[in-house]
């Protein structure tokens, strides 16, 4: 054989080893997108023949207040998510590079809630969360305060699951985002030191730009997961008291699996797939190439 000169099998063989994969990326991915595109233009109750409608379903959505009611329900989720549990989870995973008992303590059952079951997660929130007898208004009576109606009012049931979601999700968030600062070179901060930087600059100027890879992956999943947000709704409020905790993919499972309008609930899941794809996009062209990798 001459050198440098491939078999036929050495052509092929990296397109062998990734078949399985793309086969499973193929059945998996990309047929259900493709169905669900084709579903959000029929009229299908899973009993009859599907009837290509058009636009028909899409119209219908953007005609009804529910709908929207639960796109707001879904970026006010987001935002919160993201706006607050984050920094918020960067504020605590900085705390804890300080080496105390009590940090180190923190650091070993900080992940404990994201292992968690969200089944379990969810019930004992509903319970802690109680109107008559939950623990949250038996705190509050302590101190004189009046009890809230927590998930049972349309006030703050929105509000107690968003706390609910932060909980669960802050040990992860916290633990990869303390990680990646244990890999930012300690000369960076001496030479800081050198110059008299104060404690902000240090922060904005050396450690958030040195994390920013793992921030921009936590940014991403944070808000695909908030869009994608089902399971604690589901279990604690069931979409209420009203709409009120009425999120997208919510809407979507009510529209096919209770009121058994496919094409309905499909239309709506290309809407959501288009906003995850824009906000996808919008933060690789607005913030990829601000992230330092090492």
């Amino acid at each position: 054989m001459e050198y440098g000169k491939q078999t036929p099998w050495e052509k092929i063989r990296p397109y062998v080893f990734i078949l399985p994969a793309m086969v499973f990326l193929a059945i998996f991915v990309v047929y259900p997108v493709i169905d669900l595109i084709i579903r959000s233009f029929q009229e299908w109750n899973m009993i009859k023949p599907p009837k290509w409608v058009g636009w028909k379903n899409f119209a219908y959505n953007f005609r009804k207040r529910e709908f929207w009611d639960s796109i707001k329900n879904t970026c006010i989720y987001t935002v919160s998510m993201v706006g607050i549990g984050l920094p918020l989870a960067t504020i605590i995973a900085v705390w804890l590079q300080k080496s105390t008992r009590l940090n180190n303590a923190l650091r070993n059952v900080m992940f404990m809630p994201h292992v968690i079951a969200l089944l379990s997660v969810a019930m004992v929130w509903t319970w802690i969360m109680n109107k008559d007898n939950g623990l949250l208004n038996i705190v509050l009576g302590f101190f004189g305060l009046p009890p809230l109606k927590w998930i049972d009012s349309s006030d703050t049931a929105l509000m107690s699951v968003i706390i609910v979601a932060m909980w669960k999700a802050l040990g992860y968030n916290v633990m990869l985002i303390y990680a990646a600062l244990q890999n930012v070179p300690a000369e960076l901060y001496e030479a800081a030191d050198l110059d008299n930087a104060s404690r902000t600059s240090r922060f904005f100027k050396i450690t958030l730009p040195m994390i920013s890879p793992q921030m921009f992956m936590l940014l991403i999943n944070s808000t695909i997961g908030s869009f994608k947000v089902f399971e604690t709704i589901r279990i604690m409020t069931g979409g209420g008291p009203g709409s009120s905790t009425q999120v997208l993919v919510f809407y979507i499972y009510k529209q096919a699996f209770q009121l058994n309008k496919i094409g309905l609930a499909a239309s709506a899941g290309v809407f959501l797939m288009i906003i995850v794809g824009i906000l996808t996009g919008v933060y690789f062209w607005a913030l990829s190439r601000k992230v330092h990798y090492q």
